[in-house]
């Protein structure tokens, strides 16, 4: 078992790097145009039964309605997010203010349900361009694709899957659905996410858009001033003073520290 899945992720390297090098990027548009369009490859998640425990997790996970708070450690960290997956989103969504919304969402939904929010992004990209409102053939539907079996599956028929929380809400629990069926195995569960378990091509064409386009590496940390170090460090410090103590009479030096220097004698 670990040969065939060493083997496996073997192959799954191989086919990623030749499909790299053939189109390069900023080729994961090409790439796309050659496997068909973005909605070709939309979500087809198959509809298999539940175990009551797993529909009741599930459906627990979809209905947390808490207040959304922050997904990032630090204002610093989210405000370089932010402004990376912004300037590389901005030809798909030119509205800023929903744009940022659209990624506040996705990394908090992502980071919930233990997602990369990279590769969630990957994920976005392949299956619906990044279009709020579209439908695939199979009837899958939103940013993420998800199949409309699943609101009925968990007892929420009423939930719109055209609504961008929601959407992002149910299509990161299914994807982590389907990585914890597969212990782990991303090319897997993209496969079960796509309907197409076990073919190559789609499992590539997410990773080789994660890595290509929305791979994120952090800046590196500001350093800090040092403790010691003025407040305002443009501002120039004046001299310390000097303090001239008093000598006492008869000692040597005295008269001269008392006096003013002797001029230069002139040259003749």
């Amino acid at each position: 078992m670990p040969a065939r899945k060493a083997n496996r992720d073997a192959g799954f390297q191989r086919s990623h790097r030749k499909l790299r090098a053939l189109l390069g990027f900023p080729g994961i548009a090409l790439a796309l145009a050659a496997f068909g369009s973005a909605p070709a490859w939309a979500g087809a998640q198959k509809y298999e039964p539940l175990s009551a425990s797993v529909q009741a997790a599930l459906s627990k996970s979809v209905a947390d309605a808490r207040p959304p708070t922050s997904s990032f450690r630090s204002y610093r960290e989210a405000a370089d997010w932010l402004e990376a997956m912004s300037q590389r989103l901005a030809r798909r969504i030119p509205d800023r203010e929903y744009r940022l919304d659209l990624l506040r969402s996705v990394h908090y939904e992502a980071t919930r349900a233990g997602l990369d929010p990279q590769l969630v992004l990957g994920l976005m990209q392949v299956e619906s361009g990044f279009r709020k409102y579209a439908v695939s053939s199979a009837g899958a539907r939103g940013y993420m694709q998800v199949m409309p079996f699943w609101v009925k599956l968990l007892g929420r028929p009423d939930d719109n899957l055209f609504e961008m929380r929601t959407n992002l809400r149910y299509g990161c629990t299914i994807l982590r659905h389907y990585l914890d069926i597969e212990n782990g195995d991303l090319y897997r569960a993209l496969g079960r996410y796509n309907g197409s378990l076990g073919k190559p091509e789609y499992p590539n064409l997410v990773r080789a858009s994660w890595h290509g386009h929305w791979d994120y590496a952090p800046p590196p940390p500001r350093p800090s001033p040092p403790a010691n170090a003025p407040a305002n460090p443009a501002a120039p410090v004046a001299p310390a003073t000097p303090t001239l103590h008093p000598v006492p009479p008869g000692t040597p030096g005295r008269q001269a520290q008392s006096q003013s220097p002797a001029p230069l004698a002139r040259n003749p």
